[in-house]
């Protein structure tokens, strides 16, 4: 706040927290900017059932209400649609249906829902006279992904994002662990120190799905400034997190025996947060990349313009760092 108030001149507003499950489920991401509202509605109930079979098979049906929205042209839809379904965001498709300002809807799927249906939707999105309701469907994990880009790609469409707003929050109570089908293990969201918290450790043995981090990420305009967690500090819970990911007691005392043995020791409870000055540097500047806010920037063949590197190393150099080249 100090930071803002004496470069920027602005108050940054008090920090909201909110929890990840909630943010992926509002927001579908992890570090949703709330400077604009397009909150996801889960519309499964009201739209499955009525033979329309791309909702019918999808794991769940999600819609954005974007106010104001019913004048988008068709050609305007047709491109969104066509933003949806890039490689970049990956929907099979999108539905749309208007609310016109003398109270008719008219939607892409007409032949499957009529206007009491429509109306329902309306009432479910809290969509108005003049607004537009957007909808995706599919497995739940990616439709949130890309309902998400779809939210982003709106707002900025529409020109709804007041660039001299800042809306920050934490994130918190990650999942300690995810599931990865294509390994069939575990793996840390954040790293193996995180601490798990105290009353989600029962978890660990039975359904390690379960158990939330302690955990947090500081957000500011839908970008991550910083992260941390706190850490574990007993040797009986980090040993169980390596058994966990997979580590046999070989395998972590090898890696890690130096940490363990030191635990035995007794460690204070301990936790920190790691800033990123550079992202902080470019929200502050207006900038949505940081290229021009780093130390040693580099262009897009990833070489330091300024430093000439990577260059050409000497066969002296070589020899004296024990090192050789390898062709490739």
């Amino acid at each position: 706040k100090n930071l803002f108030k004496t470069i920027k001149g602005l108050e940054l507003p008090d920090f909201q927290r909110m929890t990840y499950q909630e943010a992926m489920t509002t927001y579908g991401s992890d570090k949703p900017d709330l400077r604009f509202e397009m909150k996801f509605v889960d519309l499964s109930s009201s739209m499955k059932g009525n033979g329309f079979k791309v909702f019918d098979d999808a794991e769940i049906v999600l819609g954005i209400r974007v106010k104001g929205g019913s004048g988008l042209s068709r050609k305007q839809l047709d491109n969104l649609t066509d933003f949806v379904k890039s490689q970049q965001v990956g929907a099979k498709g999108m539905v749309y249906c208007k609310f016109n300002e003398d109270g008719s809807s008219k939607s892409s799927v007409d032949k499957f829902y009529d206007e009491g249906k429509r109306n329902q939707w309306a009432e479910a999105s809290f969509c108005e006279k003049g607004d537009i309701l957007l909808v995706l469907s599919g497995e739940e994990k990616q439709t949130r992904k890309a309902m998400s880009m779809l939210r982003l790609e709106m707002a900025k469409r529409l020109d709804i994002i007041n660039i001299g707003d800042y809306k920050p929050l934490w994130v918190v109570d990650f999942p300690l662990l995810d599931w990865d089908e294509e390994t069939q293990r575990w793996h840390a969201i954040h790293h193996p120190f995180t601490s798990p918290k105290t009353e989600d450790i029962a978890f660990m043995e039975d359904d390690p799905g379960k158990v939330v981090a302690n955990a947090y990420d500081m957000v500011i305009n839908g970008v991550e400034i910083g992260g941390g967690s706190i850490r574990i500090h007993d040797r009986e819970t980090q040993e169980r997190v390596f058994q966990l990911l997979g580590m046999d007691e070989k395998e972590y005392k090898e890696k890690f025996g130096f940490l363990l043995d030191a635990f035995k020791y007794g460690a204070p409870p301990h936790g920190g947060i790691a800033l990123g000055f550079d992202r902080l540097c470019a929200l502050m500047g207006g900038d949505e990349s940081i290229r021009d806010y780093i130390a040693f920037p580099k262009n897009n063949m990833g070489r330091d313009m300024m430093l000439d590197a990577p260059s050409k190393i000497d066969d002296l150099q070589l020899e004296e760092l024990s090192l050789k080249h390898k062709s490739k």
